[in-house]
């Protein structure tokens, strides 16, 4: 007795923690902590780092994770119809259906809604109802879900393969401001990258908080990227404001501020580490020196630049200094191809937790600059 008591108490559970995955994964618009899907997401990761492992050539590595979000999602349901198999074999053979062959038979026949086992009870046979619905409504939603999903995917992709024309392949803020200013356009900036890109970063913020997966899936073309497009960006307003001899613009601050909260939300997800609130001094990944030889090619094809190079530096070092970590890890999370002061420099790579801690509330921390 004691024992189909327990079976009862674990298939109820199992049930539960089902139902919650299916909610959170495909229903809540938020970012919330499923332990199955991020179970599921990490053991694959796993046997992708087997299969791509960071010895092999990157063209190869990146053909092959290019199947990693897809898979995941495919294997998502398959799992969780599984668990409800099993957690429905333990209702029904805890609640008198036996032996556990027939309850398992039961529970199969009822999800999958063929009826070829007909339990003789009211009891079992409103489980079986119970059951049922839960598999079509799993499927249901699942069909629902992913045309959300990849319409986010399109949205982000379109404006990824714009920059490719600006900042070259793999993007570089350097290529971009010197295309700007070949013809003539670096009045223009603000009204042809900055407000565009500052829908950009709310959008990303949304659907990859809400929708963790989309953060895996690549790019059609292997060197282009989310995150280091999205770092390109950042790291070429951050220029504008600060090195480049333009009239000052409010909303390309206003942008770049947009953009690093977006990446520290999608950072914060996968339960990524980084200071909330780090002073202006901070160090940054990028060197004096690197900054000092992008100047210099800026300055030899003609860009105008603000006199004082040590002023320059230190208001440049300030606006990379709240995005600089998060924008690595991510790089190095997505296994991002090389890319100028972003995935050319990455950390080893994140391994995010199977139960994710409470996440600080972003979008506390000022601006450094």
């Amino acid at each position: 007795m004691t024992l189909r008591v327990l079976a009862v108490l674990v298939g109820t559970a199992a049930v539960l923690a089902v139902l919650t995955s299916v909610l959170k994964t495909t229903v809540v618009p938020r970012s919330t902590s499923s332990v199955i899907t991020r179970f599921v997401f990490l053991v694959g990761r796993r046997v992708f780092d087997v299969l791509a492992p960071e010895s092999m050539p990157f063209e190869r590595r990146d053909r092959v994770l290019a199947y990693y979000a897809p898979v995941m999602l495919l294997t998502l349901p398959g799992v969780w119809i599984t668990i409800l198999i099993g957690a429905f074999t333990l209702l029904y053979w805890g609640t008198g259906l036996q032996p556990l062959s027939l309850a398992f038979e039961a529970s199969g026949s009822s999800l999958t809604t063929l009826g070829f086992v007909k339990p003789d009870s009211v009891g079992h046979q409103a489980l079986a109802f119970v059951e049922a619905a839960m598999g079509l409504g799993v499927i249901a939603l699942l069909i629902s879900f992913l045309p959300s999903l990849y319409a986010g995917f399109n949205r982000r992709e379109v404006l990824v393969g714009m920059l490719e024309w600006r900042a070259g392949r793999p993007p570089s803020p350097g290529v971009l401001i010197l295309r700007y200013r070949r013809i003539g356009g670096l009045g223009v900036v603000e009204d042809d990258l900055v407000r565009p890109w500052e829908a950009w970063f709310a959008d990303v913020e949304e659907s990859h908080t809400s929708f963790p997966a989309m953060v895996f899936f690549r790019s059609p073309i292997g060197t282009r990227s989310w995150i280091t497009s999205a770092g390109c960006v950042l790291d070429s307003v951050a220029l504008l404001l600060s090195t480049v001899d333009v009239p000052n613009s409010p909303r390309g601050a206003v942008m770049l501020r947009n953009g690093f909260f977006c990446l520290r939300r999608v950072a914060d997800g996968f339960g990524l580490p980084y200071d909330a609130d780090p002073a202006a001094d901070d160090p940054i990944s990028v060197t004096r020196e690197e900054w000092d030889v992008l100047v210099a090619e800026l300055e030899a094809d003609g860009v105008p630049l603000k006199p004082d190079r040590e002023r320059a530096w230190r208001d440049f070092a300030g606006w990379r200094v709240n995005y600089d970590s998060v924008l690595l890890q991510l790089a190095a999370l997505v296994v991002a191809p090389p890319a100028q002061w972003s995935s050319d420099r990455l950390p080893p790579r994140p391994r995010p937790r199977l139960v994710r801690r409470g996440s600080r509330p972003p979008g506390t921390a000022p601006a450094r600059r």
